[in-house]
């Protein structure tokens, strides 16, 4: 486990690709253990340690994600990522050039809870939801585009399910379009930095998170 900052109130560590954040149906230990772990190993805590899940990355998705050590914090950041003053970007590697090269989606998602899939239409249909992101392209490879990403909405498999929709799959991604699979069912998709003002210091908070090893990424790095 990577961790990329940590306060009295805060702890953010770079997920790997593969990770639960949270305990679920699969009974895999979860990220948010191992932040357990680490917490009562560094400061020799008894009992329980407190450690609050203040927002997830998907399964397959690696990068930034926050945590909250207090009560108190894990409160504030709940409501800061409700009311969306907590800014994230994400980096995607695709498999097509987006045509433009910059731009703003917006597209009405539907989510199917069987396929635990999401679709993207043009127009509003019956128990859509509004999905808004801007994007950029901001590298190239032989193969492959690195585009930047920022949600302006946050719906499920959003930035998956928006990019393929314009035919920019993201590497790896089987569920939504890619020819091939990724080594451990990993998606090229990586939250790079969160932004946002301390629950309780109120200093502005950035935190960046290292790309994953691989040849794929630090030639976009």
């Amino acid at each position: 486990m990577q961790v990329l900052y940590e306060d009295n109130h805060v702890i953010i560590v770079n997920k790997a690709a593969g990770e639960i954040v949270q305990g679920d149906k699969t009974g895999d230990r979860p990220l948010c253990d191992d932040v357990k772990a680490y917490l009562k190993e560094k400061y020799s805590k008894p009992g329980n340690v407190f450690c609050g899940v203040a927002h997830r990355l998907d399964r397959p998705v690696s990068g930034v994600v926050v945590f909250a050590k207090t009560s108190k914090a894990l409160a504030r950041l709940n409501d800061m990522f409700r009311n969306k003053e907590v800014k994230k970007t994400y980096w995607a590697v695709v498999s097509a050039c987006p045509q433009p090269e910059s731009g703003v989606l917006e597209h009405y998602m539907v989510r199917n809870e069987k396929q635990n899939k999401s679709f993207a239409y043009e127009h509003e249909v019956p128990g859509s939801k509004k999905a808004v992101l801007d994007y950029r392209l901001i590298g190239r490879s032989d193969r492959y585009f690195l585009v930047e990403v920022h949600l302006h909405t946050g719906r499920h498999h959003q930035i998956r399910c928006q990019l393929a929709k314009i035919g920019c799959p993201i590497k790896g991604d089987l569920k939504y379009g890619a020819r091939r699979s990724n080594p451990g069912g990993s998606i090229s998709l990586h939250a790079r930095s969160v932004e946002f003002v301390h629950p309780v210091s109120k200093k502005t908070i950035y935190v960046e998170a290292p790309v994953p090893d691989g040849a794929l990424w630090h030639g976009f790095e």
